[in-house]
């Protein structure tokens, strides 16, 4: 298979069953397109991104926070030991080229950070909302469903320099 773009599913570990649900159907999703998805390897919407990937016969790749491949999810393809904590957020935001939040903690608004600090669009499942001086912020894009979530993240992708 050919892939051709990384798209990021961040979310966090304890999350509610319709999250789980759209991280799963995002994962299939970015799969039958192509493309790779990364995350932070462990469980939660991690997981369930991964386990909707490989339904769809896609790749995984888990940035792991600790020193030991044997904490991925049963479902990364390619586990990246980094021994780094939650600094391992920056390398999941940048190895990105479209970042998907869905739900998530301060886990997750941390690479939301590191993704708009880098240019990388991100798209939103029910996610953080962010103003600054009292007026909100639209660098999130909030869809309604997982699969508008990634049919823009590929768009947005596209519409970059250097686009796929």
């Amino acid at each position: 298979m050919n892939y051709k773009a990384i798209i990021a599913v961040i979310g966090g570990s304890q999350a509610s069953e319709e999250e789980l649900e759209q991280a799963e159907e995002a994962g299939r999703e970015i799969a039958l397109k192509g493309a790779v998805l990364i995350c932070g390897g462990l469980g939660g919407v991690m997981e369930a991104a991964c386990r909707g990937a490989k339904s769809a016969g896609g790749l995984t790749i888990g940035i792991l926070p600790g020193d030991s491949y044997t904490n991925a999810n049963a479902f990364i393809d390619i586990p990246v030991v980094t021994g780094m904590g939650y600094s391992r957020n920056v390398i999941v935001a940048k190895s990105a080229r479209a970042v998907i939040a869905v739900g998530g903690s301060y886990g997750t608004l941390s690479e939301i950070s590191f993704a708009l600090q880098n240019g990388i669009p991100i798209v939103g499942l029910n996610t953080w909302n962010i103003g600054r001086n009292g007026k909100e912020d639209k660098s999130i894009i909030c869809v309604q469903s997982p699969a508008e979530a990634v049919e823009l993240a590929i768009e947005m992708i596209n519409d970059r320099p250097g686009g796929e």
